[in-house]
């Protein structure tokens, strides 16, 4: 007889922050010259687990900018 309004249920949307960022070069198993020299005025600015993560970031072809970006998020400062 009567229609009687079904309740919405909310549905709770939680934004997953994923890193879409991909490498901008290929991996390889040692820092060429350039990553090298930052990394030693870098390091002493940042924490050896920062730098470790880094160094590991950009053996697997990420730039930079990109490894300390991830790495800061990853470990901090």
């Amino acid at each position: 007889m009567y229609k009687v309004k079904k309740e919405k249920k909310e549905t709770k949307t939680a934004k997953k922050q994923t890193s879409k960022e991909k490498p901008l070069n290929k991996a390889s198993k040692t820092l060429n010259k350039l990553q090298q020299e930052y990394m030693k005025e870098h390091s002493k600015k940042h924490s050896k687990e920062h730098n470790k993560e880094m160094i590991r970031l950009m053996k697997l072809g990420y730039c930079i900018e990109q490894s300390n970006k991830l790495a800061l998020k990853a470990v901090g400062k």
